[in-house]
């Protein structure tokens, strides 16, 4: 047995954490968790966004399974998940979006990973106010970074598959930065000659994503346009609900759903847990447990296909009987 942190995070954290853990559960994953509540209830009940044995508890399992924390928009605490990544290096956040059958959408096709790397561009949250009308955010790009993200995406194409990395930048503009970027991407795609490389401006890539999405396999880039990019995806399979993700460092991992805390639904048991569960998926796949993987990804698949769609996908069921849904068909 494996033991594993497990952060229920705030607003649906908790319910879809509870949802996750009863279908790995039922799955045989040969997992122990330590549970910890993390963010703004937390804060407002023992005055720490995350308590220290919260932290322990991940520097010693070394494998974090986090549910969405709220994140003030425009005042108080930065971000705990930049915090988290930042803290520990997790350099590779990976996105993968793939379309389901059972989701209608214009898009059925889609079939993208995105790299995104995690440390640095402007999500350094470094930023000086210049006077009481001007403000600047530093945005920084370095070689070590770049490379390691870079060497991932293309490490990943070939053990999985896949035939196209695309560089995706604004080197047009920031000639710099992006353009450190990128030519280390082109140094880098010399090394991987069985993988086709290539390169978009971040804008373009928008566009052909909601037109082409076939055209796009493997993506890598820097942290904002991943941020933004990876959040389009999701539009394309089903919207958030539905979009996983890992976040790996040299020696920790994270697995955390992307979308946030929705604090407008929560306490009303109708949030889609998929997220969160198709990241513990990627979680029990880092760890070896491929066959449990699967079957939850099977289960998932049936559960979907027979209409038990939450509302976010146009259904009624509430989160516990969806859970139940796949457990039925494990």
């Amino acid at each position: 047995m494996k033991t594993i942190t497990v952060f229920k995070g705030d607003g649906i954290g908790p319910e879809i954490t509870d949802a996750t853990l009863s279908i790995l559960r039922a799955a045989g994953a040969p997992l122990e968790y330590e549970c910890f509540d993390v963010g703004e209830a937390e804060y407002e009940r023992h005055g720490a966004l995350i308590p220290e044995a919260a932290f322990a508890s991940f520097e010693k399992t070394k494998v974090l399974l986090k549910s969405p924390i709220t994140t003030p928009i425009g005042k108080g605490f930065r971000s705990l998940n930049v915090q988290l990544r930042t803290k520990y290096d997790l350099y590779a956040n990976i996105r993968p979006a793939k379309a389901n059958a059972a989701v209608k959408t214009p898009f059925p096709q889609v079939d993208v990973v995105t790299f995104r790397e995690n440390t640095e561009d402007l999500y350094v949250g470094v930023e000086e106010q210049i006077d009481e009308d001007t403000v600047h955010a530093t945005k920084i790009i370095t070689r070590g970074a770049s490379e390691r993200i870079i060497e991932d995406a293309f490490r990943y194409a070939e053990t999985h598959g896949r035939k196209k990395v695309t560089c995706v930048h604004k080197a047009n503009i920031l000639k710099l930065s992006d353009g450190l970027f990128l030519s280390i991407f082109r140094e880098i795609a010399k090394k991987h000659p069985t993988i086709e490389a290539a390169d978009r401006i971040v804008d373009a890539t928008c566009m052909e994503l909601v037109m082409y999405p076939e055209r796009f396999d493997v993506m890598v880039m820097p942290n904002l346009y991943g941020d933004i990019v990876s959040d389009l995806t999701s539009g394309l399979i089903g919207g958030l609900g539905l979009l996983p993700s890992a976040n790996i460092g040299k020696d920790m991992a994270m697995f955390e759903a992307v979308h946030g805390s929705a604090p407008d639904i929560a306490g009303r048991h109708i949030a889609n847990p998929t997220a969160l569960l198709w990241s513990a998926c990627m979680l029990l796949e880092h760890l070896g447990e491929h066959g449990v993987a699967g079957r939850i990804r099977a289960a998932v698949d049936r559960a979907l296909a027979e209409a038990n769609l939450t509302p976010d996908l146009g259904g009624t069921a509430h989160t516990k009987e969806y859970a139940e849904a796949i457990i039925d068909r494990l």
